[in-house]
């Protein structure tokens, strides 16, 4: 039992890495999406192999109530498709502070937190012929602090120009 255990690994990796492709070495650009409304993110990927990569995104966020900025990094590993059509999954985590104004009957309610986060990443990605990178990825995220300390779905759409 432990051979055919042994041999399905060997055979698992050996698939893997033979299907490797290798990943712009950086790509910079823009991550929109948010689980809350619209958010933005200034999005960077460093390759580390021909299939690992980091990602960082700094992000604000804004809504009728609430400002905040958010700093994720992420370690990825890509999995090709078909040509420059990927797949990856990855897994971090950040920073994030936001200040809260609510204005209610009783008066304006406000408050302000830094917290941590713990996040998995899952998407898909498109290379063009030229440098543009595309991507949807689909993030749950989990605080660690008294304002945000539920789970957060990030869904969001990825321009990056690769280089």
């Amino acid at each position: 039992m432990k051979k055919v255990f042994l041999l399905a690994i060997a055979l698992i990796g050996f698939t893997v890495t033979s299907n490797a492709q290798a990943i712009a070495d950086n790509a910079l650009g823009l991550r929109l999406g948010d689980s809350d409304g619209f958010g933005a993110e200034v999005s960077y990927q460093r390759a580390l192999g021909d299939n690992n990569r980091l990602e960082f995104d700094l992000g604000w966020r804004d809504g009728n109530n609430y400002d905040g900025f958010k700093l994720a990094g992420l370690y990825q590993w890509v999995f090709p498709l078909d040509g420059t059509f990927n797949w990856y999954v990855g897994a971090g985590g950040g920073l994030a502070s936001f200040d809260v104004n609510v204005n209610t009957p009783n008066g304006p309610i406000s408050d302000s937190e830094t917290f941590f986060f713990a996040a998995g990443d899952i998407g898909i990605e498109y290379s063009f012929d030229i440098p543009l990178l595309i991507s949807l990825d689909f993030r749950p995220e989990i605080g660690f602090g008294n304002f945000n300390d539920d789970l957060d779905f990030d869904i969001a759409l990825g321009l990056r120009y690769q280089f």
